[in-house]
């Protein structure tokens, strides 16, 4: 009866999460474009720093991930997602790999500081503990409107492609950053990446609001 009980609890905050009532989802910064999703193309180059670290943590980029399709997200996920996104831009400096680890690229679980892609690494791991499903937090890297590479997290929908960023406390939907998206962890393999094949365009017109 006690493992029945307790099976039962984790049901209920896993339904918490997601539901198939469109009721009981209240996306944040519902535009126009808010159930459009990045279109992803081929398989391609695996960021240096992302293969190294799947090197020492071979278990979180191993083959056989389940992609149930994107996820759609409850009232009480989001207050999860936002609450994340915050409390990891607060609690962790920004710092560079060079200041860190004397070195141009190092991608590790940040204790104190890290650089961009340490606060998505952290902020993935937080929400897969919280329930969702791991094909639907990709490890995305966009170029800002300056040119330099940056890297966020992309939390995917059914109401389409949100982002949680290092530098922007509010959770948006990509179509309203700044970015350029070049490509992303695959959905259905941690390990692999893939191109954004919509990136461009997404830019452009963000860009001219």
């Amino acid at each position: 009866m006690a493992r029945m009980i307790g099976a039962k609890a984790i049901f209920v905050a896993f339904t918490a999460l997601f539901v198939s009532s469109s009721a009981a989802l209240t996306a944040p910064a519902a535009t126009a474009n808010s159930a459009l999703s990045m279109r992803t193309g081929a398989v391609t180059s695996q960021p240096i720093g992302h293969y190294e670290f799947c090197q020492s943590n071979r278990s979180e980029c191993a083959a056989g991930q389940r992609d149930p399709g994107a996820a759609k997200v409850t009232a009480f996920g989001w207050t999860i997602v936002r609450e994340i996104n915050a409390a990891v831009n607060r609690d962790i400096t920004p710092m560079t790999d060079k200041e860190l680890f004397g070195t141009d690229e190092h991608w590790a679980y940040p204790d104190v500081a890290g650089d961009c892609e340490d606060f998505v690494l952290l902020k993935r791991r937080k929400l897969i503990e919280k329930g969702f499903a791991p094909a639907d937090l990709l490890i995305t890297v966009v170029r800002k409107p300056d040119g330099e590479g940056h890297a966020v997290l992309t939390v995917r929908t059914t109401e389409g492609d949100f982002i949680l960023d290092n530098l922007e406390n509010d959770v948006r939907h990509w179509t309203e950053t700044p970015y350029r998206y070049l490509k992303r962890q695959a959905s259905f393999h941690p390990g692999r990446w893939v191109s954004i094949e919509n990136g461009d365009a997404v830019m452009v017109s963000s860009v001219g609001k």
